[in-house]
Parts: C-alpha cells; sequence; structure tokens
C-alpha cells in the first residue's frame, strides 16, 4: 500500500516520537523492573496517542484504523510494551463504550481515557474462562437499582493502573453460554474490587498484569453499557479491533528483528567474511522480509475494511492477526538464530524481541481462534 500524505506524515510523527522517546535505557528499565513508566504514559498523551481513534467530539484526534495500525506499528517496531500505553485506551479499553455506551456513558468516560487521565481496562478473560469466553462465571445480580457484581477477572492487562474496569458478567443465570451476558463499567476504587499479585511475565513486563476480585461490589445502573443480558456479543465486536491492532504490533516488531537481523549479518564476521555472505543467513533475511512485508499488506486491508465497515473486515482483522502473530514469531526467532549465542544474551535487542513475540499469538484470541473464526467463515 502506499500511504497518502496524512497517513505518511502520522507514519513520521509516531516513528520520530519512539525513536527519540523509547531510548534503550528506558527499554531495559521496563524490562527489568516490571513498573508501569508513568512519564513516557504522560509523554504519549501530550501528543494524543492515547486518543488516536477516538472521536472528536469525545476528546480524541478522531483518526481511522489506518491511522490506528500506523501508530501501534511504529511504537511495536521500537518496543512493544511501549505500544501498549498507547493501543489500550483505543482498543479493548475505549471499544466497548464506543459500541454500545449511551451518549452520557461517552461523555463522561472517553475524554479523560483521550487525555491520558484515567486508565481504562478490559475484563473478560476468568480462570475458567479464557477462549472460551462464553463460560463467564462472574455474576451481577439484580438488586433494586443496583447490581451486585462477584466474580473473578485473570491476566487483566494494566490493571494495576487503571482507574476504571469494563467487565462482562452473567445477569440472566438461566441462559446458558454466552446468553445472559451483561457488560459494565465499574471503579476499581469501589469496595469489594481488589487486585491479585503482578503477574510475573516471560515478556511484555513495563506493562503490569493482575486478577481483578470482585466481592459483592454494588454499582448503580447507569453502570450497564448496553442492553441487559446483551454483552457478549460487544465484546466479540471490541476483538476484532483489539485483534488488528495486535495484528499492527506484530508487524512492526517482526520489523525491528528484520532491521536487527541485517545489521547484525553485515557487521558480523566468520570464516573471514561477512554472515551476510552466507547462503543459509541470507535467505533466512529474504524469509522475514517476506513475512513482514505479507504481514503488514494483511494487516492495513483490513484497517481498510474497517473503516469502510465491510462486512468481510471481521474475519480480515482474524486473518490479519492469525498471519502477523505468527510472522512476528518466526522473525524474532531467526533474528536470535543469526544472532547465534549472542542473540540469546539480554545485551542484545533481539533476546527480548523473542520473549515479548510469544505474546502475540495469545492475546486478544489464540492463533488457534483466529482459525476457527476463519474456517468458520468459509464452512457455515
Amino acid at each position: 500500500m502506499i500511504l497518502d500524505k496524512k497517513h505518511a506524515m502520522q507514519q513520521k510523527l509516531f516513528r520520530q516520537f519512539a525513536e527519540t522517546e523509547f531510548t534503550k535505557e528506558l527499554q531495559e528499565e521496563l524490562d527489568t523492573t516490571g513498573a508501569f513508566n508513568w512519564d513516557i504514559h504522560n509523554k504519549m498523551a501530550k501528543y494524543g496517542f492515547m486518543g488516536v481513534k477516538i472521536p472528536v467530539e469525545y476528546g480524541g484526534a478522531g483518526g481511522d484504523y489506518l491511522s490506528y495500525v500506523i501508530m501501534n506499528e511504529e511504537l511495536s517496531r521500537q518496543d512493544l510494551v511501549l505500544s501498549i500505553y498507547a493501543n489500550t485506551s483505543n482498543s479493548l479499553g475505549g471499544g466497548p463504550l464506543l459500541l454500545a455506551g449511551s451518549e452520557e456513558q461517552k461523555k463522561e468516560y472517553l475524554p479523560p481515557v483521550a487525555r491520558g487521565e484515567k486508565i481504562l481496562v478490559f475484563g473478560l478473560t476468568e480462570p475458567g474462562a479464557g477462549s472460551d469466553a462464553g463460560g463467564t462465571n462472574t455474576t451481577a445480580i439484580p438488586d433494586g437499582d443496583d447490581f451486585i457484581i462477584n466474580g473473578r477477572k485473570c491476566f487483566i492487562s494494566g490493571a494495576p493502573m487503571a482507574d476504571w474496569i469494563i467487565i462482562f458478567a452473567k445477569t440472566d443465570l438461566s441462559q446458558k453460554g454466552s446468553r445472559g451476558i451483561s457488560m459494565f463499567i465499574v471503579d476499581m476504587h469501589l469496595p469489594g474490587v481488589s487486585l491479585g499479585a503482578d503477574e510475573k511475565k516471560m515478556g511484555i513486563k513495563g506493562y503490569p498484569t493482575s486478577d481483578v476480585v470482585f466481592e459483592d461490589v454494588r454499582v448503580g445502573k447507569e453502570c450497564l453499557i448496553g442492553p441487559l443480558n446483551k454483552g457478549f456479543p460487544v465484546a466479540m465486536k471490541t476483538l476484532d479491533g483489539g485483534r488488528l491492532g495486535v495484528a499492527a504490533m506484530s508487524v512492526g516488531l517482526a520489523q525491528c528483528a528484520l532491521d536487527e537481523a541485517v545489521k547484525y549479518a553485515k557487521e558480523r564476521k566468520q570464516f573471514g567474511r561477512r554472515i551476510a555472505d552466507f547462503q543459509g543467513v541470507s535467505f533466512m533475511i529474504a524469509e522475514m522480509a517476506a513475512d513482514v512485508e505479507a504481514a503488514r499488506q494483511m494487516t492495513y486491508h483490513a484497517a481498510e475494511l474497517k473503516d469502510a465497515n465491510d462486512p468481510e473486515a471481521g474475519v480480515a482483522c482474524a486473518k490479519a492477526k492469525y498471519f502477523a502473530a505468527e510472522a512476528a514469531n518466526r522473525c524474532a526467532y531467526k533474528a536470535v538464530q543469526i544472532h547465534g549465542g549472542y542473540g540469546y544474551i539480554q545485551e542484545y535487542k533481539v533476546e527480548r524481541l523473542y520473549r515479548d513475540a510469544r505474546i502475540l499469538s495469545i492475546f486478544e484470541g489464540t492463533t488457534q481462534i483466529q482459525q476457527l473464526v476463519i474456517a468458520n467463515s468459509l464452512l457455515r
């Protein structure tokens, strides 16, 4: 795809910001401490990244899906974990409100999220309901004009820093599976809301993740988002946008792995020659380049379909996420292989790329779930 002038300028801005602000020292600090960095969060918010895809009337920049994809790609090209800082509000965080929220809810919650003043996270996964999200056991029982929430959400990215969480809970216990599930926005500081310990993760360490526990948490009916008992379809549609974001992150990480591999292959000498001159290495680099470009084109195409509200957009997002995530893992593997023993050492960036890449085939729906979505669209 040849970007138009507007998107080319956005790409340049995102790339310059990432190359300037996502310093090696910052990346190493996040990977070592696992702590959230509020300074870089505030800088990204100042540039409007937290609201790239949020409409102008709700405090955002009103960008399209292609702008969102370009942002995620360019930020991830420098550091995957830092791209998540800007992705959450534009994806799973703000998505349910944009899809099903009332005008009052959008005006109350989205502007501070777009400005980076508040953090809003997404709570779908439970200990017994991962890929089978319809197996939700968290309940929200009506009590007068309120609902009483009990349950546990796990692997919630950003929970330790969050001000609000959008959760999915069973409101009609007579319904089975994904039916009878409703969607609520919950203040994380309400009585009865607590956090589990921060997870010790393989990668993306600088964006803390934890369980969120609800024990007799009382919320008003104004916290219900969308129609009662109809929350699950919104969750699934929200994940379409989330998959597109992960596809773009995958492209960025894969490009970074390729860049590092090319640089090292040109510098490293063995048997009196650059290792780039050996066919075994050069062919791996060629395979990486093809993977990166194919993933990028699939992701950009899915973004165009989303912007056009095309009925095939959901499947296109699943295809892009499936291919790009697996491509990123292949590229990270080959980058480490090309570096040899040095690729296994933390001093070299590809070691972290290899660890970070692994999540891309898991979150926002595993590779196998994407395959189900794609197959079902063809075989139904």
